[in-house]
């Protein structure tokens, strides 16, 4: 059922952030709404999906994104990951394991991105990259991390509902 839920939810987002989220730069970085999405879902504690909604979302945003096919794929996979880890280390404090794992997600798949853009011969200045696209995307989604967070917890409360014991 979580797998399920995943589609179009991550679809629905997509078109959201590419529709009305895009339109709203800081400099040139967005928010990435389906990164914060797949993060803040694997750092609940009981998901057991988090890598089936790291894929759909990779591959959703993979087919609407101008970048060569399977970048975001890697990017939220790596990300999935640090979020795994950390929902294992930093059990006591999740609202701190999601501003790591939103800041060294954001700065992995945007590195994966532009190592991506670079490796096709484009001639985009790599530290102003980093300096107008990759900082203020963290700074975005840093801001939006917490909600993120707070309806991904009511979503997998409704999808993984705690056994009462008797």
């Amino acid at each position: 059922m979580p797998t399920l839920i995943a589609l179009p939810l991550l679809a629905l987002l997509i078109i959201f952030q590419t529709t009305l989220v895009s339109r709203i730069p800081l400099l040139n970085g967005t928010a990435d709404l389906v990164l914060l999405t797949v993060i803040a879902w694997a750092l609940q504690k009981r998901v057991r999906t988090a890598w089936q909604w790291s894929i759909i979302g990779g591959l959703l945003v993979s087919m609407v994104s101008a970048l060569p096919l399977g970048i975001p794929l890697v990017g939220y996979s790596l990300a999935t990951g640090l979020a795994l880890l950390l929902r294992r280390r930093v059990w006591q404090a999740p609202i701190l394991a999601m501003f790591i794992a939103v800041f060294a997600g954001t700065l992995t798949t945007l590195g994966v991105a532009l190592v991506a853009v670079l490796a096709s011969g484009s001639p985009i200045p790599p530290l102003e990259a980093f300096n107008l696209v990759v900082l203020p995307s963290v700074l975005l989604n840093l801001l939006f991390a917490v909600p993120a967070y707070a309806l991904m917890g009511d979503l997998a409360g409704w999808l993984y509902p705690e056994e009462i014991e008797v």
